[in-house]
């Protein structure tokens, strides 16, 4: 009844109490238990501390010491020991910047924005990003496990809960990186149910690669061809041998980077006989004909000639497969045959937008065949393309390696580099255009692409790469009589 407040108990029968359980023992029992919860807390307490000084010796042992110091000596030897200290770590960073980055100032970045930037945020970014589950009650929250810092980016290792998916996180990779203040972040799968976030901070590749020196090159490896550097400051090895190429990008995106750092590198091979290059392009020679040396045979055009010297390839690609059979499943040096590369600049001029269909459907079907057949005998194709789509380049699938360099759309990055890769952070329509030659790279049977950079190659370093491949000149003087010899 309203008037004499009565309230209907029904709704409040079997309710679970608000307060904690112990709230609701006797006075006595309390009494009783209140010098086993003081010694449980004081436990508790040590094994923290405990924990807290193996996890950082350095720090608890420092402060430690400062403090025995200050209460045994005073403040003036604290600060002397304070003055050698940064002296010390001056010394160091001197000798040996890179070790003094790794082994000291990272480490003390990783704490710092442990402390403050993902513990105090990690429970409430994971309650809006809706990354966490209630079940009778109880909340399950990923666990945030370990933490490192390497300037340009902080790698955090999580630990998902139960019947969870990488795909969420993936799609909330915005919310994230700036719910922590990062520029962008990253997923990668390390093994089930644990993954790791890259949040990055700044780009390690903002600077061009300087080109090495061609005496510095040494002897080559098909199989790993340094073309530049990745984000993570380790050298960009292409996979040539077993491998087909493909290179895409908007214009000034830096494709003749990715194209003349392949060359350069190959140029000891390439003088040695080891390697011999084709190209193709249809610009006119704008591209292929900076340093036409490095070719046994170039075409500058898209018309019946470049047809040609693609069916010629073809053919090659037949007969060597043919003289292999069972003899040999790879091509190797010991063949005494050299390494075909087959380097096609605007391959959509051949195959895509040549006007004459029988020549482009000719075209088609000679680059179909080397890239389909090609791998064994010992031929690869790099192949430069601005559109990647299936209209314009129908066989996308038979080039194992894919380079994404600045692309115009989203979309492109899954059509270049396969379905999900953009989710988990391979922006490449979100490349720079003030960093030409940053690109996204994946091969077939690697899960997380790639960022790296290739290396910058001048117009300079293309004089000298051409005198360094340009065939020897023998010299001829004239026969000197036998008045002039007596001379």
């Amino acid at each position: 009844m309203k008037g004499n407040r009565w309230i209907d108990p029904a709704p409040f029968e079997g309710a679970r109490p608000q307060f904690p359980w112990w709230v609701w023992l006797p006075g006595w029992v309390k009494v009783v238990l209140a010098p086993f919860v003081l010694l449980w807390l004081m436990v508790r307490l040590a094994v923290k501390f405990a924990v807290l000084a193996v996890r950082y010796p350095v720090a608890v042992t420092l402060g430690l010491g400062s403090y025995a110091g200050y209460r045994q000596f005073g403040l003036s030897l604290l600060v002397l020991a304070l003055l050698s200290l940064v002296c010390a770590l001056t010394v160091w960073y001197g000798l040996d910047r890179d070790s003094f980055l790794r082994h000291g100032w990272y480490r003390l970045l990783t704490e710092w924005r442990r402390l403050t930037v993902y513990v105090p945020q990690w429970r409430t970014v994971m309650r809006l990003a809706e990354l966490t589950k209630d079940n009778r009650g109880k909340e399950y929250r990923p666990k945030l496990r370990r933490i490192r810092s390497e300037g340009w980016r902080d790698k955090v290792r999580v630990r998902m809960i139960p019947a969870q998916s990488p795909e969420q996180w993936e799609a909330r990779r915005d919310n994230l990186a700036h719910s922590f203040n990062a520029r962008s972040c990253r997923v990668r799968v390390l093994k089930p149910r644990v993954l790791e976030l890259d949040f990055i901070h700044s780009d390690p590749l903002s600077r061009p690669v300087a080109v090495p020196q061609l005496a510095d090159v040494g002897e080559v490896d098909l199989k790993r061809v340094v073309v530049g550097r990745t984000e993570t400051g380790k050298l960009w090895r292409l996979k040539l041998l077993g491998s087909q190429v493909l290179v895409v990008g908007v214009p000034g995106a830096g494709k003749g980077s990715v194209l003349w750092s392949i060359v350069w590198q190959l140029a000891p091979a390439i003088k040695a006989g080891l390697v011999r290059l084709v190209g193709i392009d249809p610009k006119g020679g704008m591209e292929l004909g900076q340093c036409p040396d490095a070719f046994e045979k170039v075409v500058y055009d898209n018309g019946p000639e470049a047809v040609a010297l693609l069916e010629e390839i073809a053919v090659e690609v037949k007969e060597r497969a043919a003289r292999y059979r069972g003899i040999r499943r790879l091509w190797a040096r010991s063949t005494g045959e050299p390494f075909t590369v087959l380097i096609v600049d605007e391959l959509a001029d051949l195959i895509a937008y040549q006007p004459d269909r029988n020549l482009r459907e000719r075209a088609t079907r000679a680059v179909q065949t080397i890239t389909s057949q090609g791998r064994a005998p010992g031929y690869a194709v790099v192949g430069l393309i601005q559109d990647p789509r299936k209209e314009v380049v129908s066989f996308r699938h038979l080039f194992t390696t894919r380079v994404a360099l600045r692309l115009d759309e989203p979309v492109q990055v899954d059509m270049v580099l396969g379905d999900g890769v953009r989710q988990r952070g391979a922006a490449a329509h979100e490349i720079s255009e003030n960093t030409p030659g940053v690109a996204w790279l994946k091969e077939d049977g690697q899960r997380e692409p790639e960022r790296a950079r290739a290396f910058h190659v001048t117009d300079a370093d293309l004089v000298e790469l051409g005198v360094y491949l340009a065939p020897a000149t023998v010299h001829e003087f004239p026969e000197r009589s036998e008045g002039s010899a007596a001379a």
